[in-house]
């Protein structure tokens, strides 16, 4: 499906060198690419959120051992360039 986006100029300068780097004539390839890693992590988020939600009041009655078992379970399904991303 054809759309049209608003990009600043220095943003489709940068998506055409990169588009020519990969051999490719124009940049939708790429901006299709950056759509479906963003909608993929979109996805991802709520999943950890559903995660960290569903632990909601078992912390008074869990043992710090359990607890601690329950946090690695929920980051679990982050990747370490995010968990650093977000300064954890």
């Amino acid at each position: 499906m054809r759309t049209t986006i608003d990009i600043p100029d220095e943003q489709r300068a940068e998506l055409l060198s990169l588009a020519a780097k990969r051999g490719l004539r124009g940049y939708s390839d790429l901006v299709r690419e950056a759509v479906e890693l963003y909608l993929a992590r979109a996805h991802n988020e709520e999943k950890r959120k559903e995660k960290v939600l569903a632990l909601e009041g078992i912390w008074a009655e869990e043992s710090p051992e359990q607890i601690n078992e329950a946090i690695d379970s929920a980051w679990s399904g982050w990747d370490m360039k995010e968990r650093e991303h977000n300064g954890l």
